[in-house]
């Protein structure tokens, strides 16, 4: 499909059609950006894991800017 077919067919979207397509394109674009892939399963499920496992106890994490604090005391 040709660029102006899509953009023809784009008008005839609901706003929520829309809306979807929108942030489908910020994620791609998000990704070339960054130059990374979306994570794999086994990613996702480990960073499943771990935000339950931080929202059943809280006290188990950090602040980004405590780690950081430590890491440069280290290097």
């Amino acid at each position: 499909m040709s660029k102006n077919e899509l953009l023809e067919e784009f008008v005839k979207l609901t706003p929520a059609e829309r809306d979807e397509l929108w942030e489908a394109l910020c994620s791609i674009e998000e990704q070339r950006a960054l130059g990374t892939p979306t994570p794999s399963e086994e990613e996702m499920a480990l960073l499943d894991r771990e935000t339950e496992e931080y929202e059943k106890n809280p006290q188990i994490g950090a602040l980004w800017a405590e780690v950081e604090a430590r890491l440069r005391t280290k290097l």
